[in-house]
């Protein structure tokens, strides 16, 4: 046992004085959610396409009759045979409230650079209905930094969260992330080629603009088991990747 044991009373002391830190952290989460909502807007003019269950779209339909559209750029690969654990960990939880934020005028998609059959046969299987489309041949993935080419992986030449990234190294390819990758049916290269993120998109006067996009830790707000871990007794308590696709802890 790692914590102190002590009376009621000296715990409820020691809990008021946190719930002073939390309502300042809530107060200035409120401040930076306000920010990201007054940054400046930039309007797209390329005509990115994909497939979806209903056929052809552009960024545009992804809208679907609103007026916000968040996306989130969820590795899987063309070469991929599964989805990224980690992403498919985030979106277990979009099926939940992918309805609350479609009747408050917020249509949220999962797009991936795999063909759309592959990502209808991992959607069944994984229970899930929120709409998913593919960018197979389209820049969408690289121009929001979701996505990388071969020789920008060797060579550099890229950003990911807004900062230039190194090439490749066969140590960061090594350990768990080649763990990871093979459940992907992947080699490590194949799956670092893909990233994870978000991107959001305002549509006004027939217009698509880009409003907001975040990466890697940025994320850890939409990942909802981390927000439960936060507050259990010993935390995120982590060791090296211990999650799974919620159909494989049984046979673990």
């Amino acid at each position: 046992m790692r914590n102190q044991v002590v009376s009621r009373d000296e715990w409820l002391k020691a809990r008021v004085a946190l719930l002073e830190e939390e309502k300042e952290l809530t107060r200035r989460s409120d401040a930076v959610a306000l920010r990201r909502q007054e940054l400046p807007w930039v309007r797209i003019d390329k005509a990115y396409r994909f497939d979806t269950d209903e056929g052809a779209a552009s960024l545009g339909d992804l809208f679907r009759g609103r007026s916000q559209l968040i996306v989130y750029h969820f590795m899987f690969g063309p070469d991929f045979t599964a989805g990224c654990p980690s992403c498919s960990a985030i979106a277990d939880g979009f099926n939940g409230f992918a309805i609350h934020l479609a009747h408050h005028d917020v249509m949220l998609w999962a797009v991936s650079r795999a063909p759309l059959a592959k990502l209808e046969a991992y959607k069944r299987r994984m229970g899930w209905t929120f709409p998913w489309a593919s960018s197979f041949g389209s820049d969408f993935n690289a121009d929001f930094s979701a996505s990388i080419t071969e020789k920008q992986q060797r060579e550099g030449g890229f950003e990911y969260n807004y900062r230039p990234a190194a090439p490749l190294t066969s140590r960061a390819a090594a350990g768990p992330v080649a763990e990871y990758a093979a459940t992907t049916g992947a080699d490590a290269a194949t799956y670092m080629r893909e990233r994870p993120g978000m991107s959001a998109f305002a549509l006004e006067d027939g217009a698509v603009y880009h409003t907001y996009s975040s990466y890697s830790r940025g994320l850890d707000g939409l990942w909802g088991m981390y927000q439960w871990l936060d507050r259990a007794p010993k935390g995120r308590n982590e060791q090296g990747l211990w999650w799974r696709r919620h159909d494989e802890y049984e046979r673990a």
